[in-house]
């Protein structure tokens, strides 16, 4: 299954806290697709997901926003 959030409109640390709950619901075969703009969850999340050990691959869509595809680490 594939997750999306647009937290764009979102502030920290509410886009941290609704990504916990949806990295609780993934399996191994599910992946979330996120985009973020708020500058302490541009910082917060890559570092939570890298210490959760999730594979994630980061990309610039603009010059405020970034997406996040998240997966488990396998």
């Amino acid at each position: 299954m594939l997750y999306e959030y647009d937290a764009t409109q979102d502030k920290c640390p509410v886009p941290l806290v609704n990504l916990r709950l949806l990295l609780r619901k993934m399996t191994p075969d599910d992946s979330c697709l996120m985009r973020i703009c708020d500058i302490g969850s541009k910082k917060d999340i890559p570092k939570l997901l890298t210490k959760q050990g999730f594979y994630f691959e980061q990309r610039k869509m603009n010059e405020q926003t970034i997406e996040l595809m998240i997966k488990l680490e396998k």
